[in-house]
């Protein structure tokens, strides 16, 4: 009978203690820069500036371009040429601005594009303070040998196929890659999990599938990693250095963790140093393009 009533009580007590609400009070939490900054072979350094937001905000539009940091001073520097970057305004529609940063026409003298193998710094000064931030565009070194499509697997509709990429990767650890696509119109978007390194195709040929990148402001259907027949499909594939895979890697990891309650917590490693959030990264990018029959 001790054993029946003791059930019960503890019974009771477990499902009074699932009724009870729980309530978090989260500090205020000031601001920081968040930073956006790449350079890729062949272009010119782009840079983003905003300012975080807090963890409850609503994030829309207006709310977005409210946040973009203004005439801050950016620099960025190939080691030899140190060049100030240029405010340029992007309106995006409903009186609405984005801001970016690039290299400026006015002073074609210290002006530089990104080159393979070389290393790059970055300065900003804004609001007071100042950040940095170093990264190196690697060499292409994770080769693309071919593309080709499959029919997509049993149970997805006919006109779906899987896109197929083969390579070859260098022997020694350390090619860290990331990809984007391109479907027809549309603009490069990176892959659902978008970072890899090589430590299980170190030094061998290897084929594997390219998932169809994401725009992560958008749901995914089911069959989003397939493309369809009649597309027109350019894979972007970029060497990227380590703190560029790390930055990648536990961003990617964060995305899918949210809403999950029993995800470990992951801090998002950033290279910006003096107390910004974000990350600065170079892109040895090189690209394949395949038009699938109808």
């Amino acid at each position: 009978m001790r054993y029946i009533l003791l059930f019960s009580l503890l019974t009771t007590l477990l499902f009074s203690s699932c009724e009870k609400g729980v309530e978090f009070k989260l500090d205020e939490v000031t601001p920081k820069l968040v930073v956006e900054a790449t350079i890729e072979n062949g272009q010119a350094p782009l840079v983003y500036l905003s300012k975080s937001q807090a963890y409850f905000s609503q994030i829309d539009l207006t709310a977005l371009a409210n946040s973009f940091v203004r005439n801050a001073e950016v620099y960025v520097s190939d080691g030899i040429l140190t060049h100030k970057l240029k405010e340029y305004t992007l309106p995006v529609g409903g009186g609405l601005n984005f801001y970016f940063y690039t290299n400026d026409p006015a002073s074609p003298a210290t002006a530089f594009i990104g080159q393979l193998n070389r290393q790059y710094s970055l300065r900003i000064v804004a609001e007071g303070k100042e950040y940095t931030a170093v990264t190196t565009i690697p060499n292409a070194t994770r080769r693309i040998d071919s593309v080709f499509w499959k029919p997509a697997p049993t149970g997805n509709p006919p006109e779906k196929v899987a896109l197929m990429f083969r390579g070859y990767d260098q022997p020694g650890f350390g090619d860290y890659i990331r990809y984007f696509t391109k479907r027809n119109s549309e603009p490069f978007y990176p892959g659902l999990n978008s970072v890899y390194d090589d430590q299980i195709i170190d030094g061998s040929s290897y084929e594997v599938q390219i998932e169809r990148g994401v725009d992560r402001n958008m749901s995914n259907p089911d069959g989003y990693s397939f493309f369809n027949k009649g597309d027109t499909v350019t894979i972007k594939l970029c060497n990227i250095d380590k703190a560029t895979f790390d930055f990648w890697r536990t961003m990617e990891f964060t995305y899918a963790s949210v809403g999950n309650p029993f995800a470990s917590p992951t801090k998002v490693m950033s290279n910006i140093k003096g107390g910004g959030l974000g990350y600065f990264g170079g892109y040895a990018a090189q690209y394949r393009t395949i038009i699938i029959p109808q």
